[in-house]
């Protein structure tokens, strides 16, 4: 390591997983323990916060559709400049912060500056929300494969968007983040597809913490139900046969069903 890299302090993009606090890894709580710098988003549970040292110096950079929020690169900058004066700095992310967390680019970012940058996964709510709901995303009976896919992206990517009627062919089963604003749109795509009108499908909201609430429908009536039920962001979407396996389980966050199971 060069003299000019020791000089400067490490960044760890750490996954808070989807919400509960019991899902934080080991690795991710002695991190917070020790750091000196934080930068968090949003949707990080307010618990962890409570973690972190009390001469710990905070950033808030959240992200919320509709909200007034911390453009990417004032993110970007703020890490590097902690990175001259701090020794360990955690940037603190929902999820994963390789899975739409934007910390792919974080972690250029810095490294182009020759600034040290580790990564912690974290468990994303794609898994975890289902899962609290009793939905497997994969069954040998329903599915052996499985998608992750945004359902909001930026206009200014330079290639096209998501091919959901290619993905309707493709996948057995649909993991979709981000997807409740567009969800009449990414239906109407995957019935065009090749889906049924009756493939079983489901909106998770608040994944994990209480206030967990879900819907199950056929794809064809998902964007009408999750609209008659109110349902908001934070919100994972699933569609395919996976959903139809639901089982009742023990959670710490349970699912309050919105609607009647129509499967």
């Amino acid at each position: 390591m060069s003299s000019q890299a020791s000089a400067l302090g490490t960044v760890y993009l750490v996954g808070a997983g989807p919400g509960d606090p019991d899902l934080l890894t080991v690795k991710a709580q002695r991190l917070l323990q020790q750091c000196d710098a934080l930068v968090y988003d949003s949707l990080v549970p307010k618990a962890l916060l409570d973690l972190v040292p009390a001469g710990c110096e905070r950033h808030f950079v959240g992200k919320r559709r509709g909200h007034h929020s911390v453009p990417q690169p004032s993110t970007n900058a703020v890490l590097a400049e902690l990175a001259g004066r701090r020794r360990l700095i955690v940037r603190l992310k929902g999820g994963d912060p390789f899975l739409f967390g934007r910390g792919g680019e974080e972690a250029a970012h810095l490294a182009a500056r020759g600034i040290p940058v580790q990564v912690v996964p974290g468990v994303t709510a794609g898994i975890a929300a289902p899962a609290y709901a009793g939905i497997p995303v994969t069954h040998r009976k329903a599915g052996s494969s499985v998608t992750f896919v945004t359902g909001h992206e930026e206009i200014d990517k330079q290639r096209p968007g998501v091919d959901w009627r290619g993905l309707a062919r493709s996948s057995d089963g649909l993991v979709i983040y981000m997807g409740l604003h567009n969800l009449r749109r990414i239906a109407e795509e995957l019935l065009a597809g090749g889906l049924a009108a009756d493939t079983p499908a489901a909106v998770i909201q608040q994944g994990t913490v209480e206030g967990q609430r879900l819907l199950l429908s056929p794809l064809a009536e998902l964007a009408d139900r999750a609209a008659a039920g109110n349902f908001a962001s934070p919100s994972i979407v699933l569609v395919g046969q996976v959903v139809a396996q639901r089982v009742a389980v023990c959670s710490p966050a349970p699912a309050a069903v919105e609607m009647p199971i129509p499967f």
